[in-house]
């Protein structure tokens, strides 16, 4: 078992939910920023939300106001619920955890990979109708 595991991938139609949850490891539970990655075929990794450990968010341009990343302590899981999606959101979507605070993650990195040293295996998500 890895200090993330992601699940609830599958496929939905344009315009339809999904949920993915990702369960962390006691390891990764006191770090400070916790995210959601994806890549599609032929492109390269992209964050695509982040939540920090003050509950405060963040986005991509593409998913704000159609995707939510929230945390739960409790029981150890952060999730990504995604609304309204479209077929450009297909993609292995990979949680990550990160040892410093995101803040305006995408401002500060254009969205690309920064270190986050703990990652999950990731589950594919295919949007079609």
């Amino acid at each position: 078992q890895g200090e993330l595991v992601e699940s609830g991938g599958g496929s939905a139609e344009p315009g339809g939910s999904l949920s993915l949850p990702c369960v962390f490891s006691e390891a990764v539970y006191n770090l400070y920023c916790m995210s959601w990655f994806r890549q599609a075929p032929g492109k390269e990794r992209e964050a695509v939300a982040a939540i920090d450990i003050d509950g405060s968010t963040n986005y991509a341009e593409s998913v704000k106001g159609r995707f939510t990343i929230s945390q739960d302590n409790v029981k150890k899981t952060v999730y990504l619920q995604m609304k309204h999606m479209k077929a450009e959101d297909t993609a292995v979507y990979s949680c990550a955890a990160r040892g410093r605070e995101c803040g305006d993650y995408f401002a500060a990195t254009g969205g690309v990979v920064q270190d986050h040293g703990y990652w999950g295996q990731g589950t594919q998500v295919a949007v079609f109708s």
